[in-house]
């Protein structure tokens, strides 16, 4: 897009870029999303950003109105598989609060020096800053959803000392904590003392139509017991289940229905400091960050998908909320991953209804299995010869499983798919579905629940 055609989406307020780039205007000092329901500013007032944290970084703060820090994720670093597209899915994921610059760079393989100016240079800011405006949403939805300290809040959204945190805020919010503080239930939750019992509440956006019925077919589907459970009637049913994260773990509960363009959703920690990475996990389970306008343009124009997208406009491509997990689980079936978990799964602190355990890691799995083709997947998991966590090499991940015994390429090619959300994936291998490029994920989707593709083969 050049900047006439995103000054054209800021005027007729479309909503299908938001994510995609922010829009600030100098004369104001804020920067908003493109939907933003204010009035048009004149075109010479206005600058583009590709990201939130650019657009800080020049000195403008969050539109109050619109939030911009509350959008999907760009769809553009789900199709691409270079080095800024890995970054950004590393970040999302909590890398750099973890392990900082150097931790980030040593995953993707160049000296920080590189990633910095790679990123610098194609979204207007590094690493740093990116995290940074991370770690400002996670703040602010903390602030607005719970009763925790300040203090408390500071660290557990990432930020090195308070006063970085207090800083940060009045520069990208132009308030202070308490203030946002005051504004709960005007943003992602409800009252603060009910989201502290039941979890953080959120409100995971999504861009354009979301199949949702579609999606909790699939998650029911493959439910592993203990682990994962799915309630309610069709159109008003909730998915819920465990997570194993950096710090603890954690459960989350996502609801089917939806009032507006999200999805409500309860995360429960047992560690604060893993929400940012809770969230993305679920957003990639979900597929939340999809571009449905241009999947659904591109599969539309085939005649024989036309009618299958005419009739599941939005339709996703589910990723994991456990990339390992679904490895395993692609290798030995749900019944077998039941019995998994059983025998080998932590057990939770305290069970959570139905949800008593959480998936068993590579490493236990490696030493304590039965079956050697698991045991082989296992331990190159466990062992780091097989990488899936969020901005790895899809083709060298895919590669290093086809190294393995156990893995054919259909089931490689369903963990590229899921494990790793490649929007661009056949594991059917259908002929028919290589003109449909970059979104074939999407094409089986049609294709499967039309009954027309074949199941795919261990």
């Amino acid at each position: 897009m050049d900047e006439q055609t995103r000054y054209e989406a800021v005027s007729s307020r479309d909503a299908r870029f938001d994510g995609e780039f922010f829009f600030a205007v100098a004369t104001t000092g804020i920067y908003c999303r493109p939907s933003c329901p204010a009035v048009t500013p004149k075109r010479k007032n206005v600058r583009f950003y590709p990201t939130a944290a650019a657009a800080q970084g020049n000195g403008f703060r969050a539109c109050r109105r619109c939030r911009p820090d509350a959008v999907p994720g760009s769809a553009e670093w789900n199709v691409r598989a270079d080095v800024v597209g890995r970054a950004m899915r590393m970040i999302g994921d909590g890398v750099v609060d973890r392990e900082g610059v150097p931790g980030l760079a040593g995953r993707l393989g160049y000296s920080a020096r590189q990633v910095q100016r790679q990123l610098n240079a194609e979204l207007g800011a590094g690493p740093v800053a990116l995290a940074r405006a991370q770690r400002s949403h996670t703040a602010r939805v903390l602030l607005q959803t719970t009763d925790l300290a300040v203090t408390e809040i500071a660290f557990a959204s990432g930020f090195a000392s308070v006063r970085q945190f207090n800083d940060t805020i009045r520069q990208i919010y132009a308030r202070t904590p308490s203030a946002l503080r005051t504004e709960a239930g005007t943003g992602t939750g409800g009252g603060l003392r009910e989201g502290r019992r039941a979890g953080v509440p959120l409100r995971l956006a999504h861009r354009g139509p979301y199949a949702a019925r579609e999606v909790f077919d699939l998650l029911g589907a493959e439910a592993v017991a203990r682990i994962e459970e799915i309630g309610g009637a069709p159109g008003a049913r909730t998915y819920r289940r465990t997570l194993r994260l950096p710090y603890g773990t954690g459960v989350v509960a996502v609801d089917e229905a939806s009032a507006g363009p999200w999805l409500e959703a309860r995360i429960a920690l047992t560690d604060l400091r893993d929400l940012t990475t809770a969230v993305q996990r679920l957003r990639r389970l979900l597929d939340l960050d999809a571009d449905p306008y241009a999947v659904d343009e591109a599969l539309g124009a085939d005649q024989r998908l036309a009618p299958l997208v005419a009739a599941r406009p939005g339709l996703r491509s589910p990723g994991a909320a456990d990339p390992e997990e679904l490895a395993v689980r692609a290798l030995v079936g749900t019944e077998a991953a039941e019995g998994l978990v059983e025998r080998y799964g932590k057990v939770l602190d305290v069970p959570c209804g139905g949800l008593t355990h959480v998936f068993p890691e590579p490493g236990v799995l490696a030493v304590r299995a039965e079956d050697p083709a698991l045991r082989e997947l296992a331990g190159a998991l466990a062992g780091g010869t097989v990488r899936l966590e969020a901005g790895a090499d899809r083709d060298e991940a895919e590669q290093a499983l086809l190294r393995l015994r156990a893995i054919g390429p259909a089931t490689a090619a369903v963990i590229r798919m899921r494990a790793l959300g490649d929007p661009d994936v056949d594991p059917h291998g259908t002929p028919a579905t290589e003109g449909l490029r970059p979104w074939r994920s999407y094409a089986v989707r049609h294709l499967e629940l039309a009954g027309r593709a074949a199941p795919s083969k261990r």
